[in-house]
């Protein structure tokens, strides 16, 4: 119970700081005003990328022993990227439990460690959006069309960009 409110305590205030000192690119809030672990975060497309001028909606859910393990980040829009899995959920690496990788891909220096804030996670994920990784894909067949048919792949996305416009 001490940790869920530690967690809650956490939380309170980082999203008292994104309030008060808002963070360009993104907006964050609460998906219910009694739920403080589950986040609802709008990011804007980064300016010159293929999601430039999209507004993609994501859940944050934090576990109750926050910053001790990392929350799970899903897109609820539609998102084509090698780094999202079909169903939405994010795959960078500051979101992977603390530690050794047991598939070795990742040093441990690049997981989850419990400075990282919603703020540094939402960057993070902008940073994806701009800079696809597709060595490590989490969608196989976004990854496949980002190597080999980049002009398909540039299409999809500005379809979804376009639709996210619609949905505002």
């Amino acid at each position: 119970m001490a940790a869920a409110t530690q967690a809650s305590l956490l939380l309170h205030k980082q999203l008292k700081d994104l309030c008060k000192n808002p963070v360009d690119g993104f907006s964050a809030g609460l998906v219910d005003d009694s739920n403080i672990f589950e986040w609802s975060v709008t990011i804007i497309g980064p300016p010159d990328t293929l999601y430039d001028g999209g507004y993609f909606n994501a859940i944050m859910s934090f576990p109750s022993n926050y910053p001790n393990s990392p929350p799970t980040v899903r897109f609820v829009s539609e998102m084509w990227h090698p780094n999202v899995y079909p169903d939405g959920r994010v795959c960078i690496s500051i979101l992977h439990a603390p530690g050794e990788d047991p598939n070795g891909y990742e040093l441990a220096s690049e997981r989850w460690t419990p400075v990282h804030t919603v703020e540094s996670i939402v960057l993070s994920i902008i940073s994806m959006l701009s800079s696809p990784n597709d060595e490590s894909p989490a969608n196989i067949e976004a990854a496949k069309e980002w190597r080999d048919r980049r002009d398909e792949f540039k299409k999809k996305v500005s379809r979804i960009v376009r639709r996210s416009q619609e949905m505002l």
